[in-house]
């Protein structure tokens, strides 16, 4: 037996060690049970690969993020199998880790039911303590289409090796190099139970499957084609600990209260008409108010800070959308054009960028003019799938707060550094403060514009972003086709991330567009325009607050910021004249005249979420006071009529949550 080298990396640390030929991972991290894998010379490997020298290996923890795709990816091959076992005639598309857990697509002839997930996952459990090992193998292609003759989608992925797209899942089983079949085998026996085309790498055995449970069954097409057939998939979760699993199926139902499309239905707010379509939201009067509010106290924040408001039709000539690249690059994310005026095409426009070049090269513009920052909530349309459309986060109509920004390259770095400090100040007057920031760089395969501007965009952003103070984080590939951006990721009251604000530099429109402004010597020069959109869009930003305010939003935001509840009749007059006084200082306050007693009526307005009720009886009636009832169920009595106002008033001017 020869001597073979390895250094062993963890983190910065590197430690050489001498082992024999044949020695595998497994054997470099004895009694280490939370190692599942290892990253050799940056392959992510089995633990039962055989080490060769000089190879470079990084154990795998199982709670890393390899790790957990490792974990998830394992139990999707363990449920797969437990499918198979409980409907033989299952046949096998892909099933792939994402986040939080994973999910198998399978072709049945009907689909699961909630008994047989029940079913599946008892299966599951069984497998798993059954400890069967996970082997791999290498087969050709010729090898593997013999074996998985009766799995079309199998056979299917085998002729598409070499070209597979993350996108569908497809390269958890195929992609370049050397095709895979992984079996499960019988621990004792070494007999095969169940096999699967894959990529790897797996954990050792079924045992080393700590906590999973199956969530739930949906219809999915085949590699998420709408031209493919229908599957059906099944969503699961795995953990590292029965604690972790526990917390998040906690996580998940507090989520699914403060779901927002939930909410925007018990609370009144909005609703997806069928006789509209899917993705396209009504906002109903209460939802409208919170809308308004919103709007408002943007734009107000939006002209102190220098922003000229601009307004821009919702269609144009597809020659528009050529002019800006769009059709180039975005066309199967826009609606499908409508023919007019003899032949020409127009298109609901996707984005508000092109015409406000337009604007800008409406006149002649002088260096005394910039920096020009143009703001617009521009309705946009964007023609999603139906599979991914998710209420006013993912819709195809919303309106965008969006701005471009006209600048000289000399006043780019501060106006750069201004508008990120504004959009952050404005995102934490809504009641948001945990922030961290991405840097999305050029797509190699997706840009136009030189490298050079493309470096000096992207180390420009850099430099302002690292100016905040906050956590800035890469996202390679990540930028539009024009430029390099910023994104602001905020977490919400559960800790979820969001993306909110994005700001993006580009070179390239202006010079696409031919913008033009005439410098302080005379000559014509070519602006830096920056694109801004600071919620995103009003209605995703609106869902963000839903849910992170759980539909109690502060009384600033609340479409009913108090209600007057009148402990009899007799009192009714008094609390309309309060409510009148009131809305002149531009309060919305309510009197529940209604006939129900005074207990239902308070819990009414508690379901609604109201911040504050005004109750009156006889003693308030005869002093000019009035009582406070808070959302906690808290009470503050005798409070005089002006006093009460002054309050309101002060909490809407403050923002304050109550």
């Amino acid at each position: 037996m020869s001597d073979v080298r390895v250094i062993i990396q963890r983190d910065s640390e590197r430690e050489e060690h001498v082992v024999t030929t044949g020695t595998t991972a497994a054997e470099l991290f004895p009694g280490q049970r939370t190692v599942v894998a290892a990253r050799v010379d940056g392959e992510l490997r089995d633990l039962a690969y055989a080490l060769r020298d000089g190879e470079v290996v990084e154990p795998v923890e199982i709670t890393s993020e390899d790790g957990l795709d490792i974990l998830r990816h394992s139990t999707a091959h363990v449920m797969a199998q437990a499918v198979q076992e409980l409907f033989p005639e299952a046949k096998l598309g892909i099933g792939p880790p994402v986040k939080d857990g994973f999910y198998y697509d399978f072709d049945v002839e009907k689909p699961f039911t909630p008994e047989d997930l029940k079913a599946v996952e008892k299966k599951m459990q069984e497998i798993q303590k059954r400890g069967q090992r996970f082997s791999r193998r290498v087969v050709t292609d010729e090898a593997a289409r013999e074996e998985l003759a009766d799995e079309p989608y199998k056979l299917e992925l085998i002729g598409i090796k070499g070209s597979a797209s993350s996108d569908d899942g497809a390269d958890v089983e195929v992609g370049g190099g050397e095709l895979t079949i992984y079996d499960n085998l019988d621990p004792k026996t070494g007999d095969l139970c169940w096999k699967d085309l894959c990529r790897g790498p797996h954990l050792p055995t079924t045992r080393f499957i700590p906590a999973f449970k199956l969530m739930r069954n949906a219809a999915a097409y085949w590699r998420g084609s709408e031209k493919n057939p229908m599957l059906q998939r099944i969503y699961g979760t795995a953990w590292p600990t029965k604690d972790q699993l526990k917390a998040h199926l906690e996580f998940l139902e507090e989520a699914a209260k403060r779901d927002h499309r939930k909410l925007g239905n018990e609370l009144d707010l909005f609703s997806f008409p069928d006789e509209i379509g899917p993705g396209l939201a009504v906002f109903h009067p209460k939802g409208g108010v919170v809308r308004r509010a919103m709007e408002d106290y943007s734009r107000r924040r939006h002209e102190e800070e220098g922003y000229e408001f601009v307004y821009s039709p919702h269609a144009t000539k597809g020659k528009l959308f050529e002019k800006s690249g769009h059709l180039d690059w975005y066309a199967d994310g826009m609606y499908p054009p409508m023919q007019l005026d003899d032949g020409v095409d127009y298109y609901l426009k996707p984005m508000n960028c092109p015409m406000h070049n337009l604007i800008f090269d409406a006149r002649g513009r002088s260096y005394r003019e910039l920096p020009l920052r143009l703001f617009e909530f521009g309705t946009v349309y964007r023609y999603e799938k139906s599979g991914v459309v998710h209420g006013l986060t993912r819709s195809r109509g919303f309106t965008q707060d969006d701005a471009h920004i006209y600048c000289t390259r000399e006043q780019m770095a501060e106006e750069l550094d201004r508008t990120l400090t504004f959009v952050l100040n404005l995102l934490r007057d809504y009641g948001l403060t945990d922030f961290y920031l991405e840097l999305s760089t050029k797509d190699p395969e997706k840009f136009v514009g030189s490298d050079e501007a493309w470096d000096e965009a992207t180390e420009t952003l850099r430099q302002v972003a690292e100016k905040q103070g906050l956590p800035l984080v890469p996202d390679p590939g990540g930028a539009a086709f024009y430029g390099p951006k910023i994104s602001v990721q905020c977490k919400d009251a559960i800790g979820r991330t969001w993306q909110m604000s994005t700001v993006q530099l580009d070179f390239n429109l202006p010079d696409r567009f031919d913008l033009e402004y005439t410098g302080p010597d005379g000559t014509k020069q070519r602006p830096v325009m920056i694109h801004r959109a600071l919620f995103g869009s009003i209605e995703r930003f609106f869902a963000v607050l839903l849910e992170h305010y759980a539909g109690a939003f502060p009384v600033w935001l609340a479409p009913v910021q108090a209600v007057g509840i009148p402990i009899g009749d007799t009192h009714i007059p008094y609390l309309q004249e309060f409510a009148a006084e009131a809305r002149k200082k531009g309060l919305r306050v309510e009197v529940d005249a209604s006939s129900d007693r005074m207990q239902k009526k308070i819990r009414n307005h508690q379901k609604a979420k109201v911040p504050f009720m005004v109750i009156v009886g006889d003693d308030d009636m005869n002093a000019g006071t009035v009582s406070f009832r808070h959302r906690d169920g808290s009470q503050e009595n005798g409070i005089p009529r002006d006093e009460a106002i002054a309050k309101l008033v002060d909490l809407v001017e403050r923002r304050v949550q109550v």
